[in-house]
Formats: C-alpha cells, structure tokens, sequence
C-alpha cells in the first residue's frame, strides 16, 4: 500500500486540465448560479489496485442506471467535503470509514446539474464486502485502476441533449459503460498519473 498511497499522492501534486461537464462543450455557456457542494469517493483497493464503483438504481430520479463514484451533496453533518464522501460512501455501499485513507483531493468538477463536485482520492486497506443500499446502488463493481489511468483507453463520444450536440469523455470497461462525470474525473486523475 504504501506504494499505492505514494504514487497517489505524486498524481495530486501534477498539473492537470479543468474537469467539468463542460469542458468539451466550448460552445456551451456555463450557467451563472449557486453550486451546491458535493463530494465522491474515488475509492482504490490496495490490495487490487481496482477503484469501486456503483451502478445507479434505475429507480432514480437523476441519472438512473448511470455508472458513478459513491457520493452526494454535502450536508450541514459534513465538517468537510472528505467526510461528505465518506458519509456516502458508508451509506451507498457500507464502506467503513475506518477502512479508508484519505489520501486528498481533485479539482472540483462542476455538473451540467449545478453540483461541484470535489473527487475525494483514497485508499481502502483490508478486506471490505460492498453492501448495496438498494434505493440508490443496485450494484457495486471494480475496475482496475490500471485501466482508467490510461489515457489511451478514453475516447470522446457525443449525443443530442436539450437541443444540441453534448461531447463527453467514455472509458468503458467490460459490461460497463462509464461515461460523463464519472469518466471526466477518471480523465483527470490519468492525465495526472501518466
């Protein structure tokens, strides 16, 4: 692990681009209004080196059946935007806080959805059985960190949303189709590690 965490560290302290949902949609002006405060989890098994990650309930209202980070918005128990994530975390996939090593912080991505999103970048030590909470997760899956820290294995795709073609980076990886926010972050954390 304590490789992981260092080579971890090393990323955050390189220079990176801007991650939003915006960032490929030049032509897109950034709405003017009040973001609210979010975290996720950027999660990495050190004795994998795989990032957990969720599959959204398609119950849900936004972003149903999306692939995402456990998180959410920052709530007034959260002393910081840290322990909003692991807050999530515990809830959407039963991670105990104890188990992980908060290792820092991305840039803030800010949503097409008003959020900024703060990725929280950590190390989960130990064995650690993902719990469901099926409100809001209906699965929890691993993909190895060596695949979205390769730049080579994201591409650009688009579609038509509100009107007008909306670019967004993908990095899929077996039956999973990762993809907006998650993938730009993903992006992110690579152009920092390669």
């Amino acid at each position: 692990m304590p490789d992981l965490h260092k080579r971890l560290m090393n990323a955050l302290s390189q220079p990176g681009s801007a991650s939003s949902d915006f960032d490929l949609n030049q032509d897109v002006q950034i709405p003017d209004c009040k973001l609210t405060p979010a975290a996720v989890l950027v999660a990495v098994r050190a004795k994998t080196e795989s990032v957990i990650l969720t599959k959204r309930s398609a119950r849900l209202k936004h972003h149903p059946g999306q692939i995402a980070f456990p998180g959410g918005k920052q709530d007034p128990v959260d002393q910081t935007i840290a322990d909003a994530a692991l807050r999530e975390a515990e809830e959407e996939i039963g991670l105990p806080r104890e188990m992980v090593n908060v290792v820092g912080t991305l840039p803030a991505h800010q949503t097409v959805t008003a959020y900024q999103v703060t990725p929280v970048l950590a190390v989960v030590r130990g064995n650690f059985d993902p719990i469901a909470e099926l409100g809001e997760v209906s699965e929890v899956f691993e993909v190895p960190l060596a695949h979205v820290i390769d730049p080579a294995m994201f591409s650009v795709e688009s579609r038509h949303w509100q009107g007008r073609k909306r670019y967004y980076y993908t990095v899929p990886h077996g039956p999973y189709y990762i993809w907006g926010a998650t993938a730009r972050i993903l992006r992110a954390l690579a152009e920092r590690m390669s």
